[in-house]
């Protein structure tokens, strides 16, 4: 940054305070210095795969789905500007953290509000896929034009083979792997593009603790249109709980049924969303740094390409 956050005339009046739950270190409460005034959101958008324009496409998007979705009211959108990174004021919501919620409840074994939290946050990702857009692509600037890609997964193994084998697979392991990805690719195209939040997993979700119902829906930094079954992926990843999987199922299809008019299978939707979230997985396991995510997503990526089965676990 050419200024530290903490001297940005862009929340002139505000001190900036480090907000617990974000990974990337970009998140502050901007707390007003005047007594009574509206605490703030600011998220800088200064990592290296943020575009230029990121503050107004994630402003558009948050306006968008406004109405659809519990999300923040945009107080102020600032695209980057040379060593300048952009910035995204945002109101702050209610809620706790979605993944320390599901914690607590996996460790305590309450498998009925297992069910209602997955329902609440399946019908986050239905809802998502609900929303149609008229092409696969990613966000250009703030009028949420497209700019079109196609991505086949048995090619996108191949474009991450160099990545995999540095993280230290195997030739015949990668190799396994794209035969998965060659069998079950097909079924992921012709589906209708539609919104996709890309990053929507319990630690990216607001929830009220008592009621466990979703109030916010947050870090919308790789949305894009594509596969309705993506965001379902991501929220059936790691967290494998059967009465958690089984309400995010009942609530993504009914969501999904009640946007199209015709409910989905559940057994289907999960073949589907394990399907689509091979593209994160395989994005994941072939970065060149190593974080628990990253690690996650080695030891099922290699459970996948093992057992040549999508739904393996290690």
């Amino acid at each position: 940054m050419r200024h530290s956050p903490h001297e940005d005339p862009r929340l002139a009046g505000r001190t900036l305070e480090p907000l617990a739950g974000g990974w990337s270190g970009e998140t502050f409460l901007a707390v007003p210095a005047a007594a009574g005034g509206e605490p703030l959101v600011a998220r800088y958008l200064a990592a290296a795969h943020h575009a230029p324009q990121a503050a107004g496409i994630q402003a558009a998007l948050l306006r968008q789905v406004r109405g659809l979705l519990p999300v923040p009211e945009v107080h102020g959108a600032y695209d980057g500007d040379g060593p300048v990174p952009g910035l995204l004021l945002t109101e702050l919501l209610p809620g706790e953290r979605g993944d320390l919620v599901l914690g607590r409840l996996v460790t305590a074994a309450r498998y009925d509000d297992l069910r209602t939290l997955g329902r609440a946050l399946g019908g986050v990702a239905g809802t998502l896929a609900g929303v149609r857009m008229p092409e696969v692509g990613l966000f250009a600037d703030a009028t949420l034009r497209i700019e079109p890609f196609r991505l086949r997964l048995p090619g996108w193994v191949d474009d991450h083979a160099r990545g995999l084998a540095a993280a230290g697979w195997f030739a015949a392991e990668t190799a396994a792997l794209r035969a998965v990805a060659e069998r079950v690719g097909p079924a992921l195209e012709g589906a209708p593009p539609c919104l996709v939040h890309s990053d929507l997993n319990p630690k990216n979700l607001l929830v009220d603790p008592v009621a466990l119902r979703v109030t916010g829906v947050l870090d919308w930094e790789y949305a894009h249109a594509g596969h309705p079954a993506t965001d379902l992926g991501n929220l059936l990843r790691f967290d494998r709980e059967p009465a958690y999987v089984e309400g995010v199922l009942e609530g993504w299809c009914a969501a999904v049924g009640r946007a199209t008019g015709s409910r989905p299978d559940p057994a289907a939707a999960t073949d589907l969303a394990r399907a689509a979230d091979l593209v994160a997985l395989v994005e994941l396991a072939a970065r060149p740094v190593t974080t628990p995510v990253v690690r996650r997503a080695r030891e099922h990526l290699r459970a996948i390409a093992r057992t040549e089965d999508v739904h393996a676990v290690p």
